[in-house]
């Protein structure tokens, strides 16, 4: 890995971190898009890979695991209203065992855990290991 310091792309995006020997992004770095959304963590080939913070521009936010670009594995997403999901992950979409709290910080009736499919809840049960291991990997996150 060399640390090149700061790069500027034509769209506006602003990256700052290390480049692997084909000069992607790879090892840990910032990276801040044209939109104001920005990214700070693991890269892998170029992708957001590893653990990592993503911050959007609405101040929605995932903390927790990547893979190839997109929320892989463990995390927690928090929308900018404050209801956030603890959980899995699947190719950058709720997909596994979780838990939904809202932004009044009640989890609903009947609680919102268990496994979920996109936005929705395909069958009800108690999973505190996956939401222990989405809490550790948002912690990890934060480390950096």
């Amino acid at each position: 890995m060399v640390d090149k310091g700061q790069h500027t792309y034509p769209d506006g995006s602003i990256y700052n971190g290390h480049w692997n020997s084909q000069n992607q992004r790879h090892g840990y770095g910032h990276l801040k898009f044209s939109d104001g959304s920005q990214y700070w963590g693991n890269f892998e080939d170029g992708l957001c890979s590893g653990s990592g913070i993503m911050l959007f521009k609405d101040e929605s936010r995932y903390e927790g695991e990547f893979k190839q670009g997109k929320f892989n594995g463990y995390g927690i997403f928090t929308r900018c209203d404050n209801m956030k999901f603890e959980g899995q992950f699947l190719d950058g979409k709720i997909k596994g065992l979780g838990l939904i709290t809202f932004s009044n910080n009640t989890h609903g009736l009947p609680r919102n855990e268990g496994y979920f499919d996109g936005n929705m809840i395909v069958r009800r049960e108690k999973c505190p290991s996956a939401i222990e291991k989405a809490n550790n990997a948002a912690e990890v996150a934060r480390c950096f």
